[in-house]
C-alpha cells in the first residue's frame, strides 16, 4: 500500500464506523435492532444513495479495485468471523422436561416445512435465484435454508433487551434456533463445498483426490461436515480446556484473549484444509471455547479436567468490547454497502419471498405450538420470534453470493428480508413481552398469567 492508499483507507474506515455507530444508535434509540442501523448505514454509503448523489466522491473514498478494497475485504472477512465466533459461544440447549418436547416438535415443523416449500420452489425456477455458479441442486438448498434459518444472535439480543431470555419461552425458542441452525449450517457448508470442488478454486483436501463427480464429492462434504461438527461439539470443549491450561501455553498466561483468537485461527485453517467454508471454523471455534470456559463437555465435566476456565466471563467480554466496536459492525456496513437498491432491488420479487418466507414459517412454527399442546399467544410468539433472519441470514446471503450461487437481486431481497424480519419480531415481542414473562407450566397447557390490563 502506498501512502496514499492508507490515507484512503484510513478515511473510508472512519466514515465507515461512524456511519455504523451513529445509524445503530438511533436504531437502538427507536427499539429496534442495532444492526438493523449498520445495515442501513451501509446503504447510506452504498450505490443506492451516497453513489447517486456524489459518485465522484463514493468512488474517491471506496474504489471499486485496488489496495483499499481488498483491504476492506479482508476486514469484512475478520467481521464475519468474530461474529460467528460469537455467535457459536451463544449455542446453548438449556431446556428440559416439556420445553424440550415443545421445542423438539417445533423445531421438526420449523425447519422441514419451510426448507421443502423453498427448495421445491428454486427447482421450478431456478433462475430467479441462480448466480454463475449455481446449479438447481445447489440453488435449491440454498433457498430452502434461507426459507427455514433462524438468527439466534438477533433474538437473544431482543429477548435479552425486554428481559424474556431466562423464561419458559425464551429457552424453547434458543433450542429451537440452535437445532435448526446446527443442521442449517451443516447443509451450507455441503453446499459451499460443492460448489468450490471443480471451479479452480482450491477446496482443501478433496483437491487431492481431483473428481468433480457429484455424488462423491457430496458423499465427501457430507461426511467431512458431520464429522467436524459432531467432533467439536463433543471433544472440543475438552480439547480446549486442555490447551488452555497445559503448562506450557505461556500464550494463554500472558494474553487469554490472544490465546482465543489463536484458537479461532486454527479452527478456520482446519475448516479451510477440509474444504470446509471458513465461518464454520469460526462458528465451532466460539461452542468449544465457550462450552470449555464453563467447564462443559455436553454431558457435564467427568473428570478433574472439567473445571472452568479461570476469567472466561471476563475474557469473552473482551473479545465482544472490540469486536463490537470495530470488526462487526464494519462487516454490517459493508454489507449494506453491497445493496445496489437502484439496480439490483425487485419490490415485486422482495414482496412476494417476504410474504411466502414468513407466511410458510409462521404457519408450520404455529401449527406445531399448537400441537404441542401450548395457547395461541405463546403459540404465534413463537411464531413470530423464529421468523427473524437477522445476523445468520445477512451471512447465507453474503457467503453465498460470495461463492456467486446467487444472483445480485436475490441477495438484495435476503438481506432486506433479514432486516425485516428481525423488526416484526421485535415489535410482536414487545406487545407480548410481559404475558411471556409470566408463563408457566401448569399440566396440559401452558398458562400465560398477567394483569387485567395484560388480558
Amino acid at each position: 500500500m502506498t501512502a496514499i492508499d492508507t490515507i484512503r483507507l484510513l478515511a473510508a474506515l472512519a466514515v465507515i464506523c461512524a456511519a455504523a455507530h451513529g445509524c445503530g444508535y438511533l436504531f437502538g434509540a427507536l427499539r429496534q435492532p442495532p444492526v438493523i442501523g449498520e445495515v442501513v448505514g451501509g446503504i447510506l454509503l452504498g450505490p443506492s444513495l451516497l453513489g447517486l448523489l456524489a459518485p465522484g466522491a463514493r468512488a474517491a473514498l471506496f474504489p471499486a479495485s485496488g489496495a483499499v478494497t481488498s483491504a476492506l475485504d479482508a476486514i469484512y472477512q475478520l467481521g464475519q468471523l468474530l461474529l460467528m465466533f460469537l455467535a457459536g459461544a451463544e449455542l446453548r440447549i438449556r431446556a428440559g422436561g416439556r420445553e424440550r418436547r415443545t421445542g423438539t416438535i417445533v423445531a421438526a415443523a420449523g425447519l422441514l416445512a419451510p426448507f421443502a416449500v423453498g427448495a421445491g420452489i428454486a427447482t421450478l425456477f431456478p433462475g430467479v435465484f441462480s448466480g454463475p455458479a449455481g446449479s438447481t441442486a445447489t440453488t435449491a438448498l440454498v433457498v430452502g435454508l434461507a426459507m427455514a434459518v433462524a438468527a439466534i444472535p438477533v433474538i437473544s439480543r431482543i429477548m435479552m433487551d425486554l428481559k424474556i431470555m431466562d423464561t419458559a419461552f425464551g429457552r424453547i425458542v434458543l433450542m429451537v434456533a440452535v437445532v435448526e441452525d446446527v443442521i442449517l449450517y451443516v447443509v451450507l457448508a455441503v453446499v459451499l463445498g460443492l460448489a468450490r470442488s471443480g471451479t479452480g478454486h482450491p477446496s482443501g483436501l478433496w483437491d487431492v483426490v481431483g473428481t468433480t463427480a457429484v455424488a462423491p464429492t457430496a458423499a465427501y462434504f457430507t461426511a467431512v461436515s458431520l464429522l467436524f461438527f459432531a467432533g467439536s461439539l463433543t471433544r472440543g470443549a475438552r480439547l480446549f480446556r486442555r490447551l488452555a491450561g497445559h503448562r506450557a501455553n505461556i500464550v494463554a498466561r500472558q494474553s487469554p484473549v490472544a490465546f482465543r483468537l489463536i484458537f479461532l485461527c486454527v479452527m478456520v485453517l482446519l475448516c479451510l484444509g477440509l474444504g470446509i467454508n471458513a465461518v464454520f471454523g469460526a462458528l465451532m471455534a466460539g461452542v468449544c471455547a465457550a462450552r470449555g470456559d464453563q467447564g462443559a463437555d455436553g454431558d457435564g465435566p467427568a473428570d478433574g479436567d472439567g473445571a472452568a476456565v479461570e476469567g472466561g466471563p471476563a475474557v469473552w467480554e473482551a473479545i465482544r468490547q472490540f469486536s463490537m466496536a470495530f470488526f462487526i459492525p464494519v462487516f454490517f456496513v459493508l454489507v449494506g454497502m453491497r445493496l445496489d437498491l437502484v439496480r439490483a432491488f425487485d419490490p415485486l420479487f422482495f414482496l412476494w419471498f417476504l410474504t411466502l418466507a414468513c407466511g410458510i414459517k409462521t404457519f408450520s412454527v404455529w401449527a406445531a405450538a399448537r400441537l404441542a399442546g401450548e395457547d395461541p399467544l405463546f403459540s404465534s410468539s413463537l411464531a413470530f420470534a423464529l421468523n427473524a433472519r437477522g445476523t445468520i441470514g445477512i451471512v447465507l446471503a453474503g457467503v453465498t453470493r460470495q461463492a456467486e450461487l446467487i444472483n445480485d437481486r436475490f441477495f438484495v431481497v435476503l438481506v432486506l428480508v433479514s432486516l425485516v424480519t428481525c423488526q416484526i419480531a421485535g415489535f410482536r415481542l414487545s406487545k407480548a413481552a410481559d404475558r411471556l414473562r409470566t408463563a408457566t407450566v401448569t399440566g396440559p397447557r401452558r398458562q400465560l398469567r398477567g394483569t387485567r390490563a395484560d388480558r
